[in-house]
């Protein structure tokens, strides 16, 4: 019910059907034109993520990010003694799987940000498209700062407070709503500055990453978990172009840049860059593999395409009963479609959710 009662965030329940209307025309799908995004991006992300966040709740929990997941394979030994007539000496080999949880690498995830960040307790940290705070509550119990989220949607604001204050970190941590691209923020105002995959919506790169260099103090770091094409995309590549048009629908995208553009955004705001790396690469788990169909977890079972199979035929269900307002199958359906898109950009890996990259502004311009 809480996920019925979610779709639509602020939207009045009886529009959600126009809401989803309007938002599937800004894409390709739909004859969409990336100038239209880029022009109109705050009421396309808007609209996307009343629409969506609470399926991303329902069905991924409070940090709607991917993650880099470790796996450990542990060597058991064993001997064994079989009489038969004589005495045979058996030796036996096996493998035991001991990985993380999605839930665990989740949080590892947003602990290895925090600790390349340096941060130390009673700092002002700034979360920059914060979503319903699930990294920002984590990162402050974590490192003992106090975190303030940015955020221009009013529903994840709302869902986010009461979050907070549930976790109680109400006193210590908050959310500012506002545009990214232009913060009501004074200059050098914070002592570290993250965004985890949330300044892919931004329709500049640079314009946003100068906006985080003005609110961050001289001498400190930004880092950053980035959407990204990777170099082994091929925009002549009539399949590639399919993959990045259903991710930039399902995850509410005016354009995906490559991870080259995204370097170069940040040299020219100003940063010094202390180290980038694609950290999918090097994940021994694929990142997408929650999503992938041919998955099956327990602990994830909502993203299995069996859990993914209930929970359609639940909003269908609950849109006809009047529980859910109309147009909520229909988000389930581009949600379904980005799933697809991220499944296949990793699999031919030309899309990562984790380009990472960690930042420094210098102490003075001149420096």
């Amino acid at each position: 019910m809480d996920l019925a009662s979610g779709v639509g965030g602020k939207i009045n329940k009886a529009q959600v059907l126009d809401a989803v209307d309007k938002y599937e025309k800004y894409h390709v799908h739909y004859g969409g034109k990336q100038e239209d995004r880029n022009a109109n991006y705050t009421d396309m992300v808007n609209k996307y993520y009343d629409l969506a966040t609470s399926f991303y709740e329902f069905g991924w929990g409070e940090s709607f990010h991917f993650a880099h997941r470790s796996v450990c394979f542990v060597l058991q030994f064993q001997i064994q003694y079989f009489a038969v007539n004589w005495v045979m000496l058996m030796f036996f080999f096996s493998f035991r799987w001991n990985g993380e949880s999605l839930r665990e690498s989740i949080k590892r995830h947003e602990h290895f940000l925090a600790l390349q960040l340096g941060l130390k307790p009673g700092q002002k940290v700034l979360d920059v498209g914060c979503g319903i705070g699930g990294p920002l509550r984590e990162i402050a119990h974590f490192s003992s700062t106090s975190v303030t989220g940015l955020n221009n949607n009013e529903y994840q604001i709302s869902r986010g407070k009461e979050l907070n204050r549930i976790a109680g970190v109400d006193k210590t941590c908050d959310f500012i709503k506002a545009d990214f691209m232009k913060m009501p923020i004074p200059d050098n105002s914070f002592d570290a500055v993250y965004a985890i995959e949330a300044t892919c919506h931004a329709p500049d790169a640079y314009g946003c990453y100068k906006e985080i260099y003005r609110v961050l103090k001289p001498g400190q770091c930004f880092a950053a978990y980035e959407w990204c094409m990777t170099d082994a995309f091929d925009p002549n590549n009539q399949e590639h172009k399919k993959i990045k048009a259903e991710v930039e629908i399902g995850d509410g995208l005016p354009d995906i840049r490559s991870t080259t553009k995204c370097l170069e955004a940040l040299k020219q705001a100003g940063f010094e860059i202390i180290w980038e790396k694609d950290l999918a690469k090097e994940s021994p788990v694929p990142w997408y593999q929650p999503l992938d169909k041919n998955h099956f977890s327990l602990s994830s079972f909502r993203l299995t395409a069996v859990g993914r199979f209930f929970t359609r035929n639940m909003v269908k269900a609950l849109e006809f009963a009047g529980l859910a307002p109309k147009g909520s199958l229909r988000v389930q359906d581009f949600l379904e479609k980005a799933a697809e898109g991220l499944v296949e950009g990793g699999k031919k890996e030309i899309f990562t959710p984790m380009y990472f990259f960690l930042a420094r502004k210098p102490l003075s311009d001149n420096n």
